[in-house]
């Protein structure tokens, strides 16, 4: 016990880098983790008092005691017997199938990414690309639903800017949870994705035992009172026109819900845009048949960064406006109430309808409409646009008698500078090979504006 042993250096220093380690992760971590923990606790408290729906704790739990929370639930259990039952998998194999399941769908939300960098960035992008406005909005009617429902915003799909723009919008009133596809599971933007709320959906998985993991998680997040923004649609329209819904993560809220619980309200959200940024994109599917967002993130990243230069020479020039309008909420409980209310198919088409009503008319979209019909001049143009506000007056985002001369000025100069439209003499017309591009515009629109409005006057 007193002999001398001799060690070379290496190995000594080894063994310090053990034992201090060792000391670190007993003594050092856990108070660490306690005192970083307490700090964000404190954060959120303040954030919560300014919010006027406030972080509900479900989204505040750790990402592990979530995971081990859903694994363990009585019904994605059962899911995976049946699954072993019907595959022949051991029960134990599928317990972490389902485990991979959970890893992959659940985030780990973070006050601070979501508040200090998701926040900042999106109101910054959102106001250098476009510029940006809030039509309808009833305030009092927000306001008065019962602060323990839950909110679930049903928003039409136009762009991926959606996200970006709604969590902008959004930022006063509460934090959202958003189901994005495949396309995000790229690193680094999977983890400034999950740190945000957001979690992972395989939009064409049909495997069950996968989908009832899915459903549980969405349905304790509901249960729990988290505010959510869903897409019906399910991907991006490549026509343009309001798509036919998907009933997947609304039949999964609808589905559980409980009547002596805490009631659903949806907000229906619907946005347009003068420029989609993936309008050649989303045309070109459309033409091929195959849906697929093909922009590599290498594309994306180059775009961003252009902008960026751009904004900070004092050239970049937004393309034009973005409007979110809100349509009437619709309660889970009221609606449940109505005589014949009783499937998730008549949800979806009333949420629908309400969106597709709430679409704002927007300059370029107006402008393909009537140059689809026939070469208009400038005043004509004006007087068409004028007649489609008066007819739709709940699309009426504000464009006066004082600004529209200047909006469709400012419209017709995008649309020339992309070559999308000609001036011949003193009527515009379209280029041969922009005609599908206009259509995408003037689909998002086509349902609210009579065959005869874009007529000239």
């Amino acid at each position: 016990m007193t002999r001398i042993v001799v060690l070379p250096l290496w190995l000594f220093l080894l063994i310090l880098l053990f034992a201090a380690v060792t000391a670190a992760s007993h003594l050092l971590f856990p108070s660490v983790r306690w005192f970083l923990r307490r700090r964000m606790e404190r954060a959120v408290s303040k954030l919560n008092q300014r919010l006027a729906r406030p972080i509900e704790p479900f989204k505040l739990l750790r990402r592990t005691d979530a995971i081990k929370r859903l694994i363990y639930d009585p019904e994605v259990t059962k899911a995976i017997v049946e699954h072993a039952r019907d595959t022949g998998e051991r029960e134990d194999v599928a317990f972490q199938r389902a485990t991979r399941y959970a890893h992959e769908i659940i985030p780990s939300f973070s006050a601070f990414a979501y508040f200090s960098i998701g926040i900042r960035a999106a109101r910054w992008l959102s106001n250098a690309i476009y510029n940006v406005r809030v039509g309808q909005f009833d305030e009092a009617t927000f306001h008065s639903i019962d602060r323990e429902s839950t909110i679930v915003y049903v928003i039409n799909h136009r762009s991926n800017m959606d996200y970006v723009l709604v969590t902008y919008l959004a930022a006063q009133q509460s934090t959202l949870s958003y189901a994005v596809g495949e396309w995000a599971r790229i690193w680094p933007l999977s983890w400034l994705i999950k740190s945000m709320g957001a979690y992972f959906v395989r939009r064409r998985s049909r495997n069950a035992l996968y989908r009832k993991v899915m459903a549980r998680y969405v349905q304790m997040a509901t249960q729990a009172g988290v505010t959510q923004a869903i897409f019906p649609e399910g991907g991006l329209s490549l026509t343009g026109a309001p798509a036919q819904p998907k009933l997947g993560l609304l039949s999964y809220i609808s589905g559980a819900y409980d009547p002596d619980g805490r009631d659903v309200v949806f907000v229906p959200v619907a946005l347009n845009y003068d420029r989609v940024l993936e309008d050649t994109i989303l045309v070109a599917a459309n033409r091929s048949g195959e849906r697929r967002f093909r922009a590599k993130l290498w594309e994306i990243g180059g775009f961003i960064l252009r902008q960026v230069w751009r904004k900070l020479r004092g050239r970049l020039k937004p393309f034009g406006n973005a409007v979110v309008n809100f349509g009437k909420p619709l309660s889970m409980r009221d609606y449940l109430t109505q005589e014949g209310a009783q499937n998730t198919d008549e949800l979806a088409e009333i949420l629908m309808e309400r969106i597709a009503r709430a679409v704002p008319i927007l300059p370029i979209p107006a402008i393909s409409t009537c140059l689809l019909a026939h070469p208009h001049s400038r005043d004509e143009l004006i007087s068409a646009i004028s007649t489609m506000l008066k007819v739709e007056h709940d699309a009426d985002i504000g464009l006066s008698s004082e600004n529209l001369h200047e909006e469709v000025d400012l419209a017709l100069e995008q649309l020339l500078g992309r070559k999308l439209i000609d001036l011949q003499g003193n009527q515009f017309t379209p280029t041969p090979d922009s005609i599908d591009i206009l259509r995408f515009y003037a689909n998002s629109i086509a349902h609210l504006v009579p065959a005869d409005a874009a007529a000239a006057q």
